[in-house]
């Protein structure tokens, strides 16, 4: 039998974030609620990096405080307070601040490759490595579920080939860490759905090594075209949690030719077609899209394809 699988949509933060445009903070909540609307529980809402570096996230404070008044509007039981609002975090400022803006989780970022890891974060993938323990360390104590990503899991855009060895010492280090997921990052989206079952077996026995219980979550881009098959390689492989972005939008500013995501309604429609059970309204997501599109977000189309071709089967006939 299939089993649940949550999809955490990282369009307000890792799709905007690459993206030219600086999208105003009431247009980035409009999209939050459109999202949580939809049925998505879990959200990656913003980053609480250098807004130097990362002007479209400088109003990180605001977009969470946006969300409080929200929540603070609405009964006990709605949506918007029962879903979870992730922040981004690279350092223990970073951390700091998402912690005094009400995050609900955390998610920190570990490069497996160190050129990538000085390129991105200014530090060797060991030193990622220690801000992760101080990270985890300090979101425990304050009662904040901590996640790492590790990105560049499946190739790196500067050294090439990642080893499987490589990746099999960087997880069993961040396991030993602690935290509530390992996310698998395919931060260029060169990953086929062999890599990722080899990878995922490496994951999980450094899990399995360690006697703890962290889940594992995979993050896809869709550079080659290849990211909807390896989501659906790593759910038939047991993974529950899959990150995607509205839309399709997004990659990694960091690294060349990184582009797409995968599309959260694609990505949606795929599980609900092979009877995953997601908790998602397609339409809601497709309707999300549309509003993403026009003038009030970004203005333009998005490369997700469920949005141009429609939910399946169709609950009313096309228009003659």
């Amino acid at each position: 039998m299939a089993h649940p699988v949550t999809i955490v949509d990282v369009a307000p933060r890792d799709g905007l974030q690459s993206d030219g445009l600086i999208v105003p903070t009431e247009a980035k909540l409009g999209l939050i609620e459109r999202i949580v609307g939809a049925g998505i529980r879990r959200i990656e809402t913003t980053s609480f990096v250098n807004p130097k570096r990362v002007p479209q996230m400088a109003d990180a404070a605001e977009v969470m405080a946006g969300l409080a008044a929200r929540r603070a509007e609405v009964p006990a039981d709605d949506s918007l307070r029962t879903a979870s609002f992730i922040g981004l975090v690279l350092n223990r400022q970073g951390l700091d601040r998402a912690l005094e803006a009400g995050c609900d989780e955390v998610n920190a970022v570990v490069v497996v490759s160190d050129t990538f890891s000085e390129r991105n974060q200014g530090t060797t993938t060991e030193q990622g490595i220690e801000v992760w323990a101080d990270i985890a360390a300090a979101a425990a104590d304050a009662g904040v579920p901590a996640s790492v990503t590790l990105a560049a899991s499946f190739g790196c855009p500067y050294e090439g080939e990642v080893a499987v060895e490589r990746l099999a010492d960087v997880v069993a280090r961040c396991v030993a860490v602690g935290g509530e997921e390992i996310a698998l990052a395919d931060s260029i989206g060169v990953a086929v759905p062999t890599d990722v079952r080899t990878r995922l077996a490496v994951a999980r026995d450094a899990i399995a090594a360690a006697g703890t219980d962290q889940r594992l979550r995979v993050h896809f881009h869709n550079t080659r075209n290849t990211g909807l098959a390896n989501v659906a390689v790593a759910v038939e492989e047991g993974v529950d949690v899959v990150d995607a972005s509205l839309g399709g939008i997004g990659g990694c500013p960091f690294a060349p030719g990184a582009t797409g995501n995968v599309p959260t309604e694609d990505v949606a429609y795929l599980l609900d077609r092979m009877g995953y059970e997601t908790g998602i309204d397609l339409q809601a997501l497709v309707d999300a899209v549309g509003w993403m599109q026009s003038d009030e977000l970004l203005g333009r189309s998005t490369p997700g394809a469920l949005a141009r071709a429609g939910v399946f089967p169709r609950t009313t006939e096309p228009a003659a």
